[in-house]
This record gives C-alpha cells, structure tokens and sequence, in this order.
C-alpha cells in the first residue's frame, strides 16, 4: 500500500535529535513556557522575517485569537465582517464565527483554488474590518491588488498560513505578508508535531503582548487577569520538536516541489485536471498534491483496488455544512464544482520514485 502520508516515516528521519531532545525536556522538569518554546518562537520569526511568534495549541486557536485580540484593542468588534475564501476548510470560518465576526464568502479561481482577488472588494462593505486569506493546498495568495485594497479601506490582511510554511511571494515568505498569521503544526502539515501545535506571527508589538495575555488565561502577570481570556499553550515537548524539523523545512518543501513536478509533468490523461505549478516555484509547497476529475469517486476507488491511498479535501464546502446551515441554500459554483471533483494525491518528502512512477502509470491507463 501506497500510504497518502506516512507520518512515522517522515518522524523517523529526525529519530535520533527527537529522542534526544524529548529526553532533556522529560529530565528538565520544566513542561510550559520554557526555554523550549522561547527558541523554537524565536527560530520561526527568523525563518518568516517576522518580528515576533507565539506559540500556541493548534492552528484554530491561532487564528481566533488575532481577531480576538483585535477586538481587545478596539480595532474590531462585534458584528464587524471579515472576507474569507469559500472553498476553505472550516477552521478558517469557525474563528470568525466564533468571535461573533461575520464570515463574507468569496469564491476561488478556479486555476489555483485561492480567494479571486479580484472578486473581493465587490464584496467590501463599510462593517469589513478584514480579509482572512488561506494560502491552501500550499500555494501562497497575495498581489499588489490586494495590498492596495487593504490601504484603500483600512482593513486588516490575517493569513492562514496552516499548509503553506516556506512558501514565498516576491521574497516574502507566508507568515509575514500580513498583518498577522496563524499556523498550524498539526502532524500531517508539512512542518507536523507530534500532536496538536500552531503559532502566529506578526509584526505588531502591541498585538503580540495581547495576544499573549489572551492565550494565558488573559493574564501577563500570575493570577492578575485583564481580559476574559483561554488557554492556549503550546508545550515544551512539542516546541522542541517543531524546532528541530524547522531546520529541515526547506529541504522537504524541495522534495515535494520535485514530486509535484514529475505529476504535472508526466500525468497525460485528458480526463484529470492537474493543478497549475507556477512559474516561480518558490510560492508554492505543495501540502497537498489536488487533480480533479468529474469521475471522482470511480478514480478513488480505481486506486484503492491499486493499493493508492487518497483523501478528498473537502468533500463538502462551509455553506453546505450544518454548523452554518443559514447558509445551506446559497449557491457558491466554482466551490461546489472543486468540492465535487477533488481528489488529493499521495506526496511526502519520504515518498520513493518508485510510488511516484507507480502512481502516474496508474493515473494514465484511468
């Protein structure tokens, strides 16, 4: 069997620095907020060109806490409306709900799977306080038009930069092209702990210590508590590992680039949509390989049968979800087409030519 991702494999490679690493933090008696987490925040600011990071306990509770933070310095507040893509997944949308935000769909282009910029500022109003865009799939998202959107109408630029870390845009990497932005280190990202992890990065000063105090049970002094804040902290153990694999990061995005590059390259079969490489390589990562096909699920099946593992993000989109069910009869096509005819490919940076070329062989003979 073809694994979609082999988790323990890719774990594996850094074996000896993990093992070694978990057994200082197990004998330092020192668990939270340590000096775990101070180098792997100070490491990833350095890696994004960003001034400040945070660690945190998962890529959801990143992204909810900037715009609470926000909403804490006054800069937005309830009922306000933030633009979002609506092929994402359902993350993105649930830390502006759940802020009592107000999610705007826009649709994506239908060639790279991001937000169409050019299709957001028909949908700006005078409550748009800000634009969450998703580098998804791994390829970044940004243009000088949108830049020019956020100074034309002051709003704030939030990325969710969950499946994109290491891709750039004009020499900027993801994570430090806004005005903040959430990570997440869930295992199967392309820079994974070992269970639930994220971070943000920002700029921002002020942010950060906000931040900070809201992530710490609204607290930046013991037991004196500012705001009505949570926890969400991001632990030793996981810190240390994440600052090991951050070494490797680049080398593994090369390795999927080179994979990615061999599928567009060599899979000829009329009945599969390839995704786009761009031209400049650099801004994309490729977290997930996405073809589509209108034979979706006999294409899933075929390769099951073959001993290929696949997965389908998202077989249904945000405005069909029951959690939103207000939005259940609106109709978003260019996001229900994706959402139907998706199918994600196996790529890893520990994945074999041999699997690669099996799987290509497989894909042309459909």
């Amino acid at each position: 069997m073809i694994k979609f991702l082999d988790l323990q494999k890719i774990n594996l490679e850094y074996q000896q620095e993990i093992e070694a690493k978990l057994i200082d933090v197990f004998r330092s008696g020192w668990y939270l907020m340590g000096k775990e987490l101070a180098s792997f925040e100070q490491n990833l600011a350095q890696y994004t060109g960003a001034k400040y990071a945070i660690g945190v306990a998962n890529g959801l509770d990143a992204l909810r806490l900037i715009l609470r933070a926000y909403i804490e310095l006054g800069i937005m507040s309830t009922g306000d409306e933030i633009i979002v893509p609506s092929n994402t997944y359902i993350a993105s949308i649930l830390a502006i709900s759940d802020n009592g935000l107000v999610p705007v769909l826009v649709e994506p282009d239908i060639n790279t799977y991001n937000i169409n910029i050019s299709k957001i500022e028909e949908k700006i109003t005078s409550k748009t306080k800000g634009i969450l865009i998703v580098h998804l799939y791994g390829r970044v998202v940004f243009s000088e038009e949108l830049q020019n959107l956020t100074q034309k109408y002051d709003v704030k630029i939030i990325e969710d930069n969950a499946q994109a870390i290491g891709a750039e845009w004009n020499g900027i990497k993801t994570g430090n092209l806004g005005d903040a932005a959430g990570f997440s280190f869930y295992p199967g990202k392309n820079l994974g702990a070992l269970g639930d992890a994220g971070a943000i990065t920002t700029n921002d000063e002020e942010l950060t210590k906000t931040i900070r105090a809201l992530a710490n049970y609204g607290s930046n002094t013991k037991y004196v508590n500012i705001y009505q804040g949570l926890n969400s902290r991001l632990d030793e153990i996981q810190a240390a590992v994440l600052d090991i694999k951050l070494k490797y990061i680049d080398e593994e995005n090369e390795t999927r680039r080179k994979i990615a590059r061999r599928y567009v390259d060599e899979i000829s079969n009329s009945n599969i949509i390839l995704p786009e490489n761009p031209e400049n390589e650099s801004e994309h990562v490729w977290h997930i390989f996405l073809i589509r096909t209108e034979k979706r699920d006999e294409l899933q099946k075929y390769l099951a049968e073959n001993n290929v593992q696949t997965l389908i993000h998202y077989p249904i989109p945000p405005h069909k979800q029951k959690a939103y069910k207000e939005w259940n009869t609106q109709s978003f096509t260019i996001s229900e087409k994706i959402h139907k005819e998706v199918l994600s490919l196996p790529i890893s940076p520990v994945m074999e030519n041999e699997a690669v070329t099996k799987i290509i062989e497989l894909l042309n003979k459909f």
